[in-house]
């Protein structure tokens, strides 16, 4: 489960293209707390520990501005194609209790039988959870029992308590599928199997 990340933040007083470079410059990135209903507030928080805190899905923050904390969740992050260095992210303000509608990877427990291979249909899932609450992943498992064929639905899923998937239980995540060297080793079974089987007499004269 994701843990508040602590952050110092500062209100930005300028503005514009050049602002901002100079403001990564000094290494920090600008960012923009956007809440429920007020005005969207612009600020700077330190490029470095931003890079850090992005590197985990569904960030919650901690952010500290002029010495008062808020709970703030990482909505989304620019990055510049070439240096892949953080040019600015969009902050949401969260309110204690808030549920939240995320998107978390979906991790494979388990070996299927040999032969087959698990081909995951959908590598992330969207649930509704509580801000505070959000994991780092769900799970999918699968045992050595498990052949090619075998499916595992949206209602496979175990979610943290009280969180909820948007999925609808039925649809499929992954799938129990044959291998290229499992299917090898079907033909050659198949054609001792015609060879060993005897040939039709010839009608007698």
């Amino acid at each position: 489960m994701n843990t508040a990340a602590k952050l110092v933040g500062t209100t930005r007083t300028k503005f514009g293209k050049g602002a901002s470079r100079q403001a990564r410059a000094a290494g920090q990135t600008p960012a923009v707390i956007y809440g429920h209903g007020s005005d969207p507030r612009h600020i700077t928080v330190p490029a470095h520990e931003v890079a850090l805190i992005l590197r985990h899905k569904n960030a919650v923050i901690a952010l500290s501005i002029d010495g008062k904390e808020e709970s703030v969740l990482v909505k989304s992050a620019t990055k510049d194609a070439v240096t892949q260095i953080i040019e600015h992210i969009d902050l949401v303000e969260l309110v204690l209790g808030e549920r939240v509608h995320v998107e978390v990877p979906v991790h494979l427990v388990g070996e299927s039988m040999s032969g087959t291979i698990v081909d995951i249909e959908h590598k992330t899932v969207r649930i509704e959870v509580a801000a505070t609450s959000i994991p780092d992943f769900v799970e999918i498992f699968v045992t050595k029992d498990n052949g090619a064929g075998h499916h595992i639905v949206a209602g496979d899923i175990i979610l943290p308590e009280g969180a909820k998937l948007d999925f609808a239980p039925t649809e499929l995540i992954a799938s129990v599928v044959m291998t290229q060297a499992g299917n090898a080793e079907e033909v050659p079974a198949a054609a001792a199997t015609a060879t060993a089987t005897p040939a039709a007499e010839a009608p007698k004269a």
